[in-house]
């Protein structure tokens, strides 16, 4: 697999993640980020390979690598018990459950948003929906190596042991009766939300213990999921006065 962009590049040697080898444009500028991405992987003995921009966009994934690439070893997923263990004595967590999102691209958005407000950790579905890919990484900005993911192979199974843990479990939905701004998001919560176009799983809308959608007055349906996620991510962050 490859991370793609200065940014992922960096991120993911800033935090030590193991890389195999280092692709860079043999014509590329030099700048503050790539000078820094040079250093590191001189520093953590990466291999670095200079090659034509024509031969990076065969290997990039979605074509905007920005003359740098970086070969890594599969994500790494965490098991949800790890993830519980951690929060096991923690007042205040978030964990963010996409419910079958398909798109990387909103996975490695919500991936960020996870990370910049403390959320505990992102649950993804391993069947019919986005796996964490170089997309994920480029859109997360670094995020995903810092943030633990769990694939799961059943939401509302998940969602069982999320309230076993003591986690109320908040499903985002535009029918909800209940705005954001009203509901109780304080202590630990799971959010959950849906895939793009379907929302939530008819199983997973019930058993959730309580919806809630944003407040909208434009004309046009609503958020995509990515930024819905952001909004309500900081709900909780503003209800929790989380520093």
């Amino acid at each position: 697999m490859y991370l793609e962009g200065k940014n992922a590049v960096l991120e993911a040697l800033r935090a030590g993640t193991p890389l195999q080898q280092l692709l860079l444009f043999d014509g590329a500028r030099p700048d503050g980020a790539l000078n820094e991405i040079v250093r590191r992987a001189g520093q953590a003995s990466v291999p670095v390979t200079r090659m034509s921009r024509r031969k990076l966009d065969e290997l990039s994934e979605r074509g905007k690598h920005q003359g740098v690439m970086a070969q890594v070893a599969p994500f790494e997923y965490t098991p949800l018990p790890r993830i519980l263990d951690a929060v096991d004595t923690v007042a205040n967590a978030l964990i963010i459950v996409l419910d079958h999102v398909v798109d990387p691209v909103n996975v490695g958005a919500i991936a960020r948003t996870a990370e910049v407000v403390g959320a505990a950790a992102l649950v993804i579905a391993d069947r019919r929906a986005a796996a964490i890919t170089p997309a994920a990484h480029k859109a997360a900005a670094g995020a995903l190596n810092h943030l633990p993911v769990a694939r799961v192979t059943n939401i509302t199974r998940v969602i069982e042991q999320l309230q076993q843990a003591g986690f109320w479990v908040a499903g985002a939905d535009g029918s909800a009766d209940t705005l954001a701004w009203d509901a109780a998001l304080t202590g630990k919560i799971a959010l959950v939300m849906g895939s793009e176009g379907t929302g939530l799983a008819r199983l997973v809308r019930e058993r959730c213990d309580f919806l809630v959608k944003l407040p909208q007055h434009g004309r046009i349906g609503s958020l995509n999921v990515s930024q819905a996620t952001c909004a309500l991510a900081y709900e909780w962050l503003r209800q929790n006065r989380v520093t």
